[in-house]
C-alpha cells in the first residue's frame, strides 16, 4: 500500500490509487467509495472569466480615477492673452506720428489739443504709471469715451489687462 493517504470526504484514499487511475489529484473525488473525476472545467472557466472581466473594470476605474487626479492637480501653464505686436503704446505712437486726421478719428481730438492735454495733465501732478505712460493713459481714456467699447475690447486694443484699462 501506498505510504502517504489523501483524506477525501472524510474516506482515505491511498496515493497510488489515484495516480494508477491516471487522474489528476485536483480533480477526483470519492463518492460511495469509488474514485470518480471532477469535470469542473467548465465552472472554472466562468469563474475565471467573470474575475478576469471584474479585474478589467477595476483596473479601467483605477486608471480612470487616477487620470482624474492627475487633471485636477496639474497646473497648466498660462498662455499668453495680449499677443499682438503693436502694444498700446506702440499704438498711441503711431497716432502721434501718422496722419493728422486719425488721431482725430480715432480718439477725437487733434494732435495738438492731445499734446495740451498731456502737459496739463503733467502739470497737475499725474505722471507715468510703473508700466502705462500718460499718452497711453489718456490714450485708453479718450479712446474709451469716443467708441463706447467695453473695457475687455478697449484692452485688446491696447494690449493691457482688463484692470489696467478699469483703473
Amino acid at each position: 500500500m501506498a505510504e502517504h493517504p489523501l483524506d477525501i470526504d472524510e474516506e482515505f484514499v491511498e496515493w497510488d490509487t489515484i495516480v494508477d487511475c491516471g487522474q489528476d489529484v485536483d480533480k477526483v473525488e470519492v463518492i460511495d467509495g469509488e474514485i470518480k473525476e471532477i469535470d469542473d472545467t467548465y465552472p472554472m472557466t466562468q469563474f475565471r472569466s467573470r474575475f478576469k472581466l471584474q479585474f478589467e473594470a477595476l483596473y479601467a476605474i483605477s486608471v480612470t480615477i487616477i487620470e482624474a487626479i492627475a487633471l485636477a492637480t496639474q497646473r497648466a501653464e498660462p498662455i499668453p492673452y495680449h499677443t499682438s505686436i503693436l502694444s498700446g503704446e506702440g499704438w498711441m505712437l503711431e497716432l502721434l506720428n501718422g496722419h493728422p486726421e486719425r488721431i482725430c478719428t480715432e480718439l477725437g481730438i487733434h494732435k495738438h489739443v492731445f499734446k495740451i492735454l498731456v502737459d496739463e495733465l503733467q502739470r497737475h501732478g499725474f505722471n507715468h504709471s510703473k508700466h502705462v505712460t500718460l499718452k497711453e493713459q489718456l490714450g485708453i481714456f479718450l479712446y474709451t469715451a469716443v467708441t463706447g467699447l467695453t473695457i475687455r475690447h478697449v484692452g485688446e486694443r491696447f494690449q493691457r489687462s482688463n484692470s489696467t484699462i478699469s483703473k
